[in-house]
């Protein structure tokens, strides 16, 4: 016994159901559920009905934005960054990251947008300091909450010199209704300072719930006279110099990595008072937001290296990442 060809009033009443279905749910914003009682058929059936619609090309989706926001809109770019490197989520400012208070400003506030959406009640945010998480803190609202917020490097250094980590602190623990947690530390000292520091009961508490932070705020530091570590005399001239020779790009909390995001084997390492480069690797979240030609070497380290799953950044700098990557392929 054979099967019967299905007719072509068959075909063309499917094509109809097919069309119903999908102009229900796209243009009329009906649920699955409200489709299935409107053409008597079950609530899968109508989901795949829908699904098969824009399978077969009968649905074309087009997002048209106000003509005065176009150009500051980058999905094309964004995407291409986020394909490129496995990224979550790269946001791109409009502004270019040129290091200056508007700059980072603008960077502080996408940065800010990323956190409120991806935090939640239950989770511990650890953040590195330095001019670009100060904007982010400035700029948060108090519409979400975290459990904790807890500062991931040290911070003390032997000259006056204003890191913006107790502001940073205090504003984003105060926005997220979360329990701040302070290391009060130097980031460099002697080995054996440092092993002491671990020790201790008090600073091993802030430097456990540092490393165990299941979302992570951080910017990254240039190897040149113009980082901040240098400016605040956390490393002098001679470091500098290992630094360049171990060809260093960058740093994340202290800690120094190479253009591919291996970390440098300086004589830093066991002087530092940090969160590992491998916690942060490590942890589910990790938001990225820096920017500018002079960081651009620092940031395509680090997301090589896979410490970051989110980067908020300026468009040249995005631009530069993808043409980087993908001529050294």
């Amino acid at each position: 016994m054979t099967t019967p060809s299905r007719t072509t009033a068959d075909t063309g009443h499917d094509l109809r159901l097919l069309v119903r279905a999908a102009t229900m749910y796209h243009l009329e914003g009906l649920t699955q559920a409200e489709i299935a009682t409107r053409l008597g058929v079950s609530r899968p059936t109508a989901g795949r009905l829908v699904a098969r619609a824009r399978a077969q090309g009968l649905v074309q989706v087009t997002v048209s934005a106000p003509s005065h926001l176009r150009s500051s809109i980058h999905t094309d770019v964004e995407r291409s960054v986020e394909e490129t490197f496995g990224l979550d989520e790269v946001l791109i400012i409009d502004e270019v990251a040129d290091g200056t208070a508007s700059a980072n400003a603008a960077l502080g506030r996408a940065g800010a947008s990323v956190l409120m959406r991806r935090i939640q009640p239950t989770d511990v945010l650890g953040f590195t300091w330095g001019p670009e998480q100060v904007a982010v803190a400035d700029a948060m609202a108090a519409t979400s909450s975290c459990r904790q917020v807890v500062q991931m490097d040290g911070s003390m250094t032997s000259v006056e010199y204003h890191t913006g980590v107790d502001h940073a602190l205090a504003r984003l623990s105060d926005r997220l209704h979360a329990r701040p947690i302070r290391l009060v530390a130097p980031l460099y000292a002697d080995p054996e300072t440092v092993a002491a520091l671990q020790r201790d009961s008090i600073l091993s508490q802030s430097l456990s719930a540092a490393r165990s932070a299941n979302v992570m705020l951080f910017g990254v530091g240039s190897v040149s006279t113009s980082t901040t570590l240098f400016e605040g005399a956390f490393i002098d001239a001679i470091v500098l110099d290992e630094l360049d020779e171990l060809e260093a790009v960058g740093e994340i909390g202290g800690r120094f990595y190479d253009d591919h995001g291996r970390a440098v084997g300086s004589t830093l390492v066991d002087r530092t008072v940090s969160v590992p480069l491998d916690s942060v690797r490590a942890c589910p979240t990790t938001i990225l937001v820096s920017g500018g030609e002079h960081r651009r070497d620092s940031i395509l380290g680090a997301i090589r290296g896979g410490y970051a799953t989110i980067l908020v950044t300026d468009l040249p700098t995005a631009e530069w990442l993808v043409a980087q990557q993908k001529g050294d392929l």
